[in-house]
């Protein structure tokens, strides 16, 4: 019974937590698809979770970013 209060409680703490806010501008996508950087986006090579540092080649360069 403990245990199903614990799941309760934290349910209800994630639902009460607002979702971080997403970029504009990104086409429907899976969560850690597409790595975000202040210089744009671009798909991720290798997904992963959201959060994760990544990186978007750009005009002979590599920005790094954030999978969203």
């Amino acid at each position: 019974m403990r245990h199903r209060s614990l799941r309760l409680a934290a349910l209800l703490l994630a639902l009460a937590v607002p979702p971080a806010a997403q970029p504009q501008g990104l086409p429907p996508h899976v969560p850690g698809t597409i790595c975000y950087t202040p210089q744009g986006w671009c798909w991720a090579v290798y997904p992963g979770p959201a959060g994760t540092r990544c990186a978007c080649a750009a005009k002979g360069l590599w920005f790094q970013g954030v999978l969203v």
